[in-house]
Order: structure tokens, then C-alpha cells, then sequence
């Protein structure tokens, strides 16, 4: 029997890399990846990674050939890797429905995912490194912070599950403790927690959310609606629950 070969493509990295340290092979600012087989569809229906809502990750791992550390993506990254796995297994187009603004009815979209953009940010501000300096403008205290990588994701997750429990609502906050990696040059850790529980403004919080969207690299997962009415809508979020995979959904 002939070999058989399962194709590849090389998936260019919307941060190019340039958060990464140059001796992280994800510096090179593109990873190989396999296209999807029937076994990656076993995945996409395993009921217990749905529930443990790591379905799209183990989808990612078990694609990717690069040899990486998946923990250290940053989440922005992340995303154009999805995309990519969506567009290698079932295709450009994406069909989703859409509540029209204008006569309140849902109605049919498609969208292509060939045509999404990286967001346009300041690449010179990147520098293998993945740390970077912002003023908070109500309090002027200086801090730095990072993008939110896989594993931080996973750490944020493990938080708020254990301040549910205790009926607390902390996504925000935890997000911003381990977004921040110092507060006016203090890296501990405990006075980062300190500062995000007693001290950060909401003004400053808000500031420090922007500019974190703003600068950070990735895609611009938004598309154009334009209604059976010609009423035309920019901007739309472009929904990634299991449907992304699966249109029935």
C-alpha cells in the first residue's frame, strides 16, 4: 500500500511572533498545522470535553504539528489558529443567523473567514517580549501587563469557578491579577491581588480593559450584516460557540 500523506498548511500568527521570546519556536510567527480527518470529528463530538468546555483546545493540540507549548499562545493567537482549523476542515463559509436591527427579524448570514483581518495595531511596540508599560489615568499609578496566554486562561478559569462557589463574581478582576505583572515596579503578587481588590479604580480598570483590546494582537472577528432590506451593519461580533463547527447547531 502507498503512503498515504495527510496535507498541511503554515498558519502565520497575527502577533508575528513578536510576543514570544526569540528562543520560543512560536517567535517565528507561523505554525504548522494538519488539515482535519474524521478521527479530529470525534473530538468535535466528545460530549465530556464539551462540558469541560476544552473541546476547541483538544480540536487545536491534536492538529498542530510545531513542535510548541500550547500554554504559552496568547489568546489572540489562539484565535486565528480556530480559524484556520475551521476553514482547513469544513470551508470558508460560515452561516449564521442574525437578529436584523432594523424589522427585528432574524435572518440568514454568511460570513467568509478567508476575509478576516488581523486587528491593525502597533507592531513597533513589540519586541519579543510579552510585557508592556500603560499609566492608569485617574490614579497615575504605572503598571505593566501582559497578554492573556493559554495558560493564564486556564488559571483564570480554575479562579472563578472556586469564587462561584462561594457565590462571587470575579471574571473581571481575576482576568486584570493575571493580566498585571507589576504596579509601580512591585511585581509580588500578593500586591498585585492587593491593588486590583482595594485600589483600582473602576475608571482605570476600564482604561487598562481598552488599551489591553486595543494593543493586543489578533483578529478582527467582526463582519458586515447587510439585511434582505439593504439595512447594512457593521462591526457584528462573530459568534464561536460549537455551531462554528458544527452549522446545525
Amino acid at each position: 500500500m502507498a503512503e498515504l500523506k495527510i496535507p498541511t498548511e503554515m498558519i502565520e500568527l497575527p502577533s508575528k511572533g513578536l510576543v514570544y521570546p526569540k528562543d520560543n519556536p512560536l517567535s517565528e510567527g507561523k505554525i504548522e498545522m494538519r488539515y482535519m480527518t474524521a478521527k479530529h470529528e470525534d473530538i468535535l463530538s466528545n460530549t465530556n470535553y464539551m462540558k469541560q468546555g476544552i473541546l476547541f483546545d483538544k480540536l487545536l493540540q491534536s492538529l498542530i504539528i510545531s513542535k510548541i507549548n500550547y500554554n504559552d499562545i496568547i489568546v489572540g493567537d489562539k484565535d486565528a489558529i480556530l480559524v484556520a482549523a475551521r476553514i482547513l476542515g469544513y470551508g470558508k463559509d460560515y452561516k449564521v443567523k442574525y437578529v436584523n436591527p432594523s424589522t427585528g427579524e432574524q435572518e440568514d448570514a454568511t460570513i467568509d473567514l478567508t476575509e478576516i483581518k488581523n486587528k491593525d495595531i502597533d507592531y513597533s511596540a513589540l519586541k519579543n517580549e510579552n510585557e508592556f508599560s500603560f499609566t492608569l489615568p485617574q490614579s497615575q499609578n504605572e503598571v505593566t501587563f501582559k497578554f492573556l496566554t493559554h495558560a493564564d486562561e486556564k488559571r483564570i478559569d480554575e479562579d472563578v469557578k472556586v469564587n462561584q462557589k462561594l457565590n462571587i463574581s470575579s471574571r473581571i478582576t481575576t482576568q486584570l491579577k493575571h493580566a498585571i505583572t507589576s504596579i509601580n515596579g512591585d511585581r509580588d503578587p500578593k500586591a498585585i491581588r492587593s491593588f486590583v481588590d482595594e485600589y483600582l479604580l473602576a475608571g482605570d480598570a476600564k482604561a487598562l480593559r481598552d488599551h489591553m483590546k486595543e494593543t493586543s494582537p489578533g483578529l478582527n472577528m467582526t463582519f458586515t450584516f447587510t439585511g434582505s432590506d439593504g439595512h447594512i451593519e457593521e462591526g457584528v461580533e462573530i459568534p464561536m460557540g460549537l455551531s462554528f463547527f458544527y452549522p446545525s447547531l
